[in-house]
């Protein structure tokens, strides 16, 4: 079993990604119809999904999603929502690895095609998200205290930058009283998502100790701030919406005087690149768990058939993502969009569904004490 402490190294991954991926998008095209009220709602809301589920998650030590579903449910409820949980969880991972793809692409090297990168991606995500989630935790681990400081560095560098325009900032401001968005809400509360991989990962917990619940919050609000207007007071109110990715667009913006690397678009790239393919290998290890719950096998404990099941759906999930590369910007951002409404959901299905089996755990207690 191990500490309370990686739970938190689940959320803070996800707090950060959500910088490169569509949600900074999602905020821009609002900024003037609500987003920033829409951030402050989104915030206790995301908050307190994470305190329910973690209390939910500790009524039954060790165990996961699967075992927990499929214990107090009829296999015809249980399966078909592990399938759908699974689909969610693979395209959170994929929409996050095709956004750095383009990223790449756009920031990094423009010569080189596209196939050639994804696929290099696609080889290294499928061979570490088979690692046992005990490895991938330690691992998420060491690449959060490699990552942090660099972010950190890149967003004081930001806004002590004298290219920064606080009246741009202010300006923004004065729109808060707008009536929130939901597609903005349901956006900001992706920041706070992190705690849903415990799904999975809950079966390497024996209790999770949440402590100081408030420190989540304001962790969430300060970087759910900064994704949202660090850029505007580097491009505008206005010039923002000219750029897809803004945070990249931003770190292009900065230099640093006293250092090797005079560009901070190479220390951010590095940063969250190593973040990005975390998070994927991350999000693919849960979809990959939960897609194995639901394959039948002739013999389920023999190691060549467990090989077989992974390598069959691994396959699926890489031809699904090559499929998707033929999509242009518009479309990937409809799918981003549709994905950060639709996991929303999702993510209410299943505290609701704990609820209930947290109710039906409780009454066969009874029957049989």
């Amino acid at each position: 079993m191990v500490k309370s402490r990686y739970f938190y190294c689940l959320f803070l991954m996800n707090s950060l990604i959500n910088i490169i991926n569509f949600v900074p998008r999602e905020l821009m095209d609002r900024r003037f119809d609500g987003a920033l009220m829409s951030i402050l709602i989104a915030v206790p809301i995301g908050t307190t999904f994470v305190y329910v589920f973690t209390k939910l998650m500790d009524k039954f030590p060790g165990k996961g999603i699967p075992e927990i579903f499929n214990s107090l449910m009829p296999r015809l409820v249980s399966t078909p929502m592990l399938l759908v949980y699974a689909v969610l969880w693979y395209v959170a991972g994929v929409i996050t690895l095709l956004s750095f793809v383009d990223i790449t692409l756009r920031f990094i090297s423009p010569d080189t095609g596209a196939y050639p990168v994804v696929i290099g991606f696609l080889i290294l995500v499928c061979l570490c998200c088979r690692v046992d989630g005990l490895s991938l935790l330690y691992g998420l681990e060491v690449i959060l205290g490699i990552t942090l400081p660099l972010i950190l560095y890149a967003s004081v560098k930001a806004l002590a930058n004298p290219n920064f325009s606080w009246d741009s900032v202010l300006q923004i401001v004065t729109f808060i009283w707008h009536k929130p968005d939901i597609k903005s809400m349901a956006a900001g509360t992706f920041l706070f998502s992190g705690y849903i991989n415990l799904a999975i990962f809950n079966r390497l917990f024996h209790k999770i100790k949440l402590r100081h619940v408030w420190l989540i919050a304001v962790e969430g609000l300060l970087v759910l701030l900064m994704t949202f207007l660090v850029p505007i007071g580097y491009f505008g109110t206005i010039g923002v919406e000219r750029h897809v990715y803004t945070w990249f667009s931003t770190a292009d913006s900065i230099r640093i005087e006293t250092f090797l690397i005079e560009r901070m678009l190479f220390i951010f790239y590095f940063a969250y690149m190593t973040l990005s393919v975390m998070s994927v290998i991350v999000h693919w290890h849960v979809g990959l768990e939960l897609f194995k719950s639901i394959m039948p096998f002739a013999d389920k404990n023999s190691s060549k058939a467990k090989l077989w099941k992974e390598w069959i759906i691994l396959g699926l999930f890489c031809v699904a993502t090559l499929l998707l590369m033929f999509m242009d910007q518009y479309e990937l951002n409809q799918l981003a969009e549709w994905f950060l409404q639709i996991r929303w959901l999702g993510e209410m299905s299943m505290i609701a569904t704990l609820f209930y089996c947290v109710i039906k755990m409780r009454k066969a207690r009874r029957r049989n004490p």
